[in-house]
């Protein structure tokens, strides 16, 4: 097993939900609701806003895929770490989502703690968050 999933375990970061797969829709329809305001404030130039409700909207796409194999996180870095375990190494999720969470991750904290964000970067959430919806959407599906 990977080691920094097994630390993850250990610490309770990442830890065994029953009721993970009965909330999976729950977890999508906020992330459809997330991206569809994200691209209301793109479109009102509120680029800040964008960033950090695209993020908010690939946050609850992973949470969704992590409730579908009945696994909590109690840590983003965590959630990251479980989605490589359980979906990239499989070949059900690309990696280039998994950094794209990364990513956004970095860009929301920016534009959080550090009044840092652009249009390209809110745009680019977007897009990546539109992408892993459709993913979560469809693995939720089968």
């Amino acid at each position: 097993m990977n080691p920094d999933f097994e630390n993850c375990l250990k610490k309770n970061k990442i830890r065994k939900f029953s009721p993970g797969k009965s909330l999976t829709g729950k977890e999508i329809a906020t992330a459809e609701s997330d991206i569809k305001e994200a691209k209301e404030s793109l479109a009102r130039k509120k680029y800040k806003w964008a960033t950090i409700q695209a993020y908010y909207s690939m946050f609850h796409s992973a949470r969704a895929l992590l409730y579908n194999k009945n696994y909590r996180e109690k840590s983003h870095y965590c959630l990251i770490i479980a989605l490589k375990v359980l979906y990239v190494k499989t070949g059900e999720l690309p990696i280039r989502l998994v950094e794209g969470l990364q990513r956004g991750k970095n860009l929301r904290e920016d534009a959080d703690y550090y009044n840092e964000w652009s249009k390209a970067g809110s745009e680019e959430m977007i897009k990546i968050a539109y992408e892993f919806l459709e993913v979560a959407s469809s693995i939720d599906k089968q």
